[in-house]
């Protein structure tokens, strides 16, 4: 049974073998960082402030409550200040079972529905979120629905939407095997967050299956695990690569966590130790330059 399942999925183009990675990002780099849980205008900027004094590279900025929580003013703060700084900014979608009135979502077997969307009003609703970002300068989303990716993709390719908006799937979404991540970069993801608990040789059967990269996360708020795998970063770059190495959600205790001034500043500083490790375990590592980068629109 084992022997004709490899067979079979060699013929579609699903091989494995454990080795590392030779693909790269567009300016031949391995890695890049992103840090999440950044929800306002005060935390962007205590973010940035933080990259300058602790002298390190961030590429991409993710907020997670949604992009209907944060007003236009907001929104186009927050792109001005990404622009300035040359910082992806990624917006996640606001619309999701567990904001509408699903009482299922709320319950232990239940959860598994995810931030999925439910019925065909949240569809509608979530791709104006979307669009109201992408109005307001935004060139990041994440989506938590594989339905809404296909959409807006179909989107992407009509015109509807510019060609530079970048898709980004989130880990909630429960995708860890190479078969999903073949289907979500078929449908429109331009990166890929597999589940957060991967082993190094799980990564490795998704890098050999796709080229778009992977989000990896290197730490996790409590309510996702908690755990912290810095000393396995060289080998998520090394069979992951390109990759962006997640960092800084430790200090938070959710996914929605709400960081302050002071936090913003604390996920920084596990940037900080996360390159340290780079540089001391595998420092032929080469980390991205800002060209290339899902970058807000003046």
């Amino acid at each position: 049974m084992e022997a004709r399942a490899i067979n079979f999925l060699k013929k579609i183009g699903i091989k494995y073998e454990f080795k590392k990675s030779n693909k790269r990002f567009e300016d031949g780099s391995e890695y890049r960082f992103e840090v999440p849980g950044i929800q306002g205008v005060e935390a962007l900027e205590a973010l940035i402030d933080a990259i300058d004094e602790y002298d390190v590279t961030v590429h991409r900025v993710t907020q997670t409550k949604g992009i209907m929580m944060l007003t236009d003013s907001e929104i186009e703060k927050m792109a001005e200040l990404a622009l300035e700084a040359k910082l992806e900014l990624f917006l996640s979608v606001g619309p999701r079972a567990t904001y509408d009135t699903s009482a299922t979502v709320h319950t232990k077997e239940g959860a598994r529905i995810g931030y999925r969307l439910r019925g065909y009003e949240n569809l509608v609703y979530a791709i104006e979120d979307v669009m109201r970002a992408i109005d307001l300068g935004v060139r990041g989303i994440v989506v938590y629905d594989e339905g809404l990716l296909w959409a807006l993709n179909k989107m992407r390719e009509n015109g509807d939407i510019p060609k530079d908006v970048h898709f980004k799937v989130s880990a909630h979404c429960g995708h860890g095997n190479p078969a999903s991540a073949i289907l979500l970069e078929k449908i429109g993801a331009d990166s890929f967050n597999p589940v957060r608990d991967l082993q190094i040789h799980m990564l490795a059967s998704l890098r050999q299956v796709i080229d778009i990269p992977i989000d990896v996360h290197t730490e996790n708020p409590k309510s996702s695990g908690g755990f912290i795998r810095h000393y396995e970063v060289p080998d998520m770059i090394k069979f992951s690569a390109p990759v962006y190495l997640k960092t800084g959600g430790s200090v938070a205790l959710t996914h929605a966590w709400e960081t302050t001034k002071d936090e913003a500043k604390k996920r920084v500083k596990q940037v900080l130790l996360v390159q340290s490790m780079i540089e001391r375990y595998y420092p032929e590592a080469k980390i991205s330059s800002k060209k290339h980068l899902a970058i807000p629109s003046p």
